[in-house]
């Protein structure tokens, strides 16, 4: 399909990528307000204790400490939110946490106490004053033993607290069907997000008493949960959202916004909050780390008959996210593929681990890990090319998954995973004591948030008096583009030039609500709401001209500021736009107009089986990998990568390639190096010197197919891929690995240490190292 578009699917330049590499971007940590405090939290140094005693009066006492908080001090300390973001109450769980610790705390790192102070010195000192004493209490840190009975209680009476199945046919039948069967144990682990900004903000209380809040978030709509916990009206509160230096899910949760709320609304000054990188790394959410036992029978022509699955998360030692990113774990743990009887059973566990949530993927990459080392493994029983086996079984347009919802949108995956392999080229020689393998692993990933909770987005488009435009939407922009996006389809709409067109985004009070830049919803969600709002525009200015020009409504066309005559007698001909807004001015017609997406709506799950459509739709791709292995160290060394995704149609087609890049990127840290490690609930690499990310000296130049079939939910057909994009990197890695050395490493990060003794192992029983 030729693209017809002026704009869209095009390269378009960045609106802040000149400033963002010269260093000139204004970030939440960069500003500062006249007679500003500075606030620090105090946190627990314990995993589970009791609070005997807490003394803050040497801390009260220091020159310059203006003033500490406690649970005490806090209007409404115990917070409680279904869903973040979400304007319906679905009542399916809550997420019910406390904004300070009181009487006991369930995990190193939680928050107890606030200062504020006039120094940011001052306010550090403060925090060695602070005197406490805790009663060491039982705790619980293995998800698995803390399902048992007799395990610690970090909540009540149950530390499972979410469990999710799907059944579809008869799983047992079904492998009593199978040739060949394969089951194995899989591990991913908790993973930090590692985003170069930290979080931070700068709250104050205006002269009409309304406390504002500017700091990095995913979710403008927390408003309401700091005006909850503020014990004020939801209009008392406003929440301006900055440009953010990366979040990948962790500015999703509640960080610095509630505590500086709370500074503000005691001092009456101004408050700065930023948490140091070692905050970051002990003091708020991760990835959950998933246990999964997977199993699977196939015909010897290749036909997947059955599926069982246990998949167990650690959720930490508070409810955030993770229940809900079970269920997305438990609808994709079948992965892309058509299976007659699936069984599947999800847990979602407390500890007195860190807690855990929203990471880039909710729950995708943690599955597909799984699922795709599985059928790498059944392909080689069967003696079947990888990428035959899977094309054997894709899913397509009209498949039923195992939860019985319908497949509605195209499904390019045997185009994705050719392209995708094609793209690595000719295998690599292998040097001396080298290894050379190449792996392929396929996924499917949903985008828009759970159809259940009436998800919505609203967009207002304005055309000014001399004909630039101007777009009001609440969404946050990531830094994956959205506000590039917003001002792409309203200029294509409209038919004017990227540079008439300004967007102002993210703010509670000025901007219509867009929802949050989560779930991959963005460009689904507001992109919509924007290209209805700009056809709303359009259509009032076309229908003006038309009566202006005397031509029916259909003959025009809006190209370059002027409404053209594009057929009949009068083809060629055109007026200005402007005159034409004149006009509408003058007849009190504006041309502006404000609309709102509406997400297709399903009921709600009533239980623990999943058996009815959760989402509107999904994105499916392909990844590919070529890997070196040192015989003697076990260093793995990535050398070509090739990802590729249908998404539907490419709006920015540099923004759509970085997107790609950069998820692969974070897949492959999954896979190879990123691992946050616990001790008892003590964090052991909190910080960028012990816990690995990868960096471009560890990453070749990745090889990225974009595909489109024009067939997604969002606005022009396309779909989303911000969360899509991590894919199945890790299996890729891992499946290559396999490939290089003949050996299946089921637990990720597949490091060199692991590398090394597996193959030492494997020499042990008689094997080669290939």
């Amino acid at each position: 399909m030729k693209n017809a578009f002026k704009i869209i699917g095009k390269r378009i330049p960045g609106l802040d990528e000149r400033d963002k590499v010269l260093g000139n971007v204004i970030f939440a940590d960069d500003y500062e307000m006249p007679g500003m405090l500075h606030g620090k939290v105090f946190r627990s140094t314990k995993p589970s204790a009791g609070i005997k005693r807490i003394d803050l009066s040497k801390a009260k006492a220091l020159p310059g400490v203006v003033c500490i908080i406690t649970a005490d001090d806090v209007p409404n300390n115990e917070s409680v939110k279904n869903v973040v973001g979400q304007t319906t109450e679905v009542g399916l769980l809550e997420a019910k946490n406390r904004v300070l610790a009181k009487d006991v705390v369930r995990f190193y790192g939680e928050p107890i106490a606030l200062v504020a102070a006039e120094t940011l010195a001052t306010a550090e000192e403060a925090l060695s004053l602070i005197d406490i004493e805790y009663k060491d209490l039982p705790a619980v840190f293995d998800p698995v033993e803390a399902m048992k009975p007799e395990a610690p209680k970090v909540h009540g009476g149950n530390n499972v607290i979410a469990s999710w199945k799907l059944r579809k046919g008869d799983a047992e039948d079904g492998f009593s069907k199978a040739d060949v069967i394969v089951e194995n144990t899989y591990r991913t682990p908790r993973q930090e997000h590692a985003h170069l900004e930290p979080e931070s903000g700068v709250a104050w209380t205006d002269d009409i008493g309304v406390i504002n809040i500017r700091y990095s978030t995913q979710v403008i709509e927390h408003y309401r949960d700091i005006a909850t916990v503020l014990g004020l009206p939801e209009s008392r509160v406003r929440v301006i959202g900055t440009i953010l230096g990366g979040g990948f899910g962790g500015k999703e949760d509640i960080s610095v916004e509630l505590f500086l709320g709370l500074l503000a609304w005691k001092t009456g000054r101004p408050v700065k909050l930023t948490f140091t990188r070692k905050e970051m790394g002990y003091g708020r959410q991760k990835r959950p780390p998933v246990f999964m036992r997977y199993k699977h029978g196939a015909t010897k022509d290749g036909k997947l008959v059955a599926l069982e699955a246990e998949i167990i998360s650690d959720a930490g030692a508070y409810v955030y996210l993770t229940p809900w990113i079970l269920i997305y774990s438990t609808i994709h743990a079948p992965g892309p593929y058509e299976i007659p009887n699936v069984k599947v059973d999800a847990y979602s566990v407390l500890t007195n681990n860190i807690m855990t949530s929203a990471f880039r993927g909710f729950g995708g990459p943690e599955v597909a890990a799984a699922y795709e080392s599985q059928m790498d493994e059944l392909a080689r029983k069967l003696g079947m090319d990888p990428v035959a086996f899977r094309a054997k079984n894709f899913l397509k347009r009209g498949s039923e998954t195992a939860n019985f919802q319908e497949i509605t949108s195209d499904v390019l995956l045997e185009e994705a995973a050719g392209k995708a392999f094609a793209a690595l080229g000719d295998k690599t020689p292998a040097p001396p004591n080298k290894l050379i393998g190449r792996g392929i692993a396929c996924f499917w990933q949903s985008y828009g948030r759970m159809t259940y909770l009436h998800d919505t987005s609203n967009s207002w488009v304005n055309l000014e008096m001399d004909g630039s435009a101007v777009v009001r939407c609440g969404i946050p922009d990531l830094g994956g583009g959205q506000r590039e996006s917003l001002r792409a389809i309203t200029a294509e709409v409209l038919g004017l030039n990227l540079d008439e067109v300004h967007v102002i985004n993210s703010d509670s009070q000025v901007t219509p609500l867009g929802g949050t830049v989560t779930a991959t919803r963005g460009l689904y969600m507001s992109g919509n709401a924007t290209k209805m709002a700009a056809e709303n525009v359009r259509r009032i200015i076309l229908k003006e001209a038309s009566e202006i020009l005397s031509v029916p409504l259909d003959t025009l066309n809006l190209r370059d500021k002027k409404v053209v005559i594009i057929s009949g007698g009068k083809a060629g001909e055109s007026i200005s736009l402007v005159s034409v807004i004149k006009q509408c001015a003058s007849l009190q017609n504006l041309p502006q107009n404000l609309t709102t997406f509406k997400a297709p709506v399903t009921e709600p799950i009533t239980g623990s089986l999943i058996q009815d459509p959760v989402f509107a739709d999904f994105t499916f791709g392909a990844q590919a990998a070529e890997v070196e292995i040192d015989t003697e160290t076990g260093e793995t060394k990535l050398l070509k990568f090739a990802t590729a995704m249908d998404v539907g149609q490419a709006i920015n087609v540099n923004r759509v390639e970085g997107q790609l890049e950069g998820g692969a990127a974070q897949g492959i840290g999954l896979g190879l190096m990123e691992d946050y490690v616990e001790i008892d609930g003590i964090p052991i690499t909190w910080d960028l010197h012990e816990y690995m990310v990868p960096t471009s000296k560890d990453l070749p130049d990745i090889q990225t197919i974009v595909l489109e079939s024009h067939s997604g939910k969002g606005p022009y057909g396309a779909k989303g891929i911000g969360e899509p994009s991590v894919g199945a990197a890790a299996p890729a890695v891992t499946n290559a690995i396999r490939d290089a050395t003949g050996i299946r490493l089921t637990y990720l990060p597949v490091t060199a240490e692991r590398v090394f003794f597996a193959m030492r192992e494997k020499e042990k029983k008689g094997g080669s190292r290939g």
